[in-house]
């Protein structure tokens, strides 16, 4: 279980991290999360803000912008579960962290009125399908040739790589091997899905 003190130590360095950036850089950073709470964009990758930062000519550790983005997640996330205005919203974070720089909270401020109404719609229609979207397929054809068992095995199959995003935000990837059988009762069935989508 986390300590209080952890927790806010936490906010406190999430807190000085944003402050510490460039307005047009938590703007930047903050679009880049609301498009993705809108539905826009497939997930929010941190390896891109970290990019963005260095680009600006921000230095701010990788973990540093984890926080940063992780808190800013969470900030919007909750603003829209709870609707909030976005006065509440800055009037929350006044509360949670006294380090709070005027500059900062009024770019918040602005981006909420902007785009919290459409966050908040994005997030009713994801409460009702709280499922992963595919967002990438790999595949390839491999030979095994031989196993512990087996000398002369010879065997083919299709390895296929799929990207998910899960409802929290985050990019997993899942692998799974299929042998040719496997393989083409697979195809046959995404065949099937696609001539039935094209008749909706």
């Amino acid at each position: 279980m986390w300590s209080c003190s952890f927790v806010i130590s936490g906010i406190s360095r999430a807190v000085d991290k944003i402050c510490s950036l460039p307005p047009y850089v938590l703007t930047e950073t903050s679009q880049h999360i609301l498009t993705y709470l809108q539905g826009q964009t497939s997930g929010v990758d941190s390896a891109e803000i970290d990019l963005r930062l260095q680009r600006a000519g921000v230095t701010i550790d990788h973990e540093a912008v984890q926080g940063i983005t992780r808190f800013l997640l969470l900030t919007f996330r909750s603003a829209g579960k709870n609707n909030f205005s976005a006065d509440e919203l800055v009037s929350k974070l006044e509360e949670s962290s006294s380090k709070w720089s005027k500059a900062s909270l009024q770019i918040l401020h602005t981006l909420w009125s902007e785009h919290g109404a459409s966050v908040r719609a994005q997030q009713e229609v994801q409460s009702m399908l709280s499922i992963g979207q595919l967002v990438d397929m790999q595949w390839k054809l491999g030979m095994a040739v031989s196993s512990d068992t087996c000398r002369s095995l010879n065997s083919p199959y299709v390895s296929l790589l799929l990207k998910i995003v899960e409802p929290s935000g985050q990019i997993c990837q899942r692998a799974f091997e299929m042998t040719i059988p496997q393989f083409q009762n697979f195809h046959k069935q995404f065949k099937e899905m696609a001539a039935i989508m094209e008749t909706v």
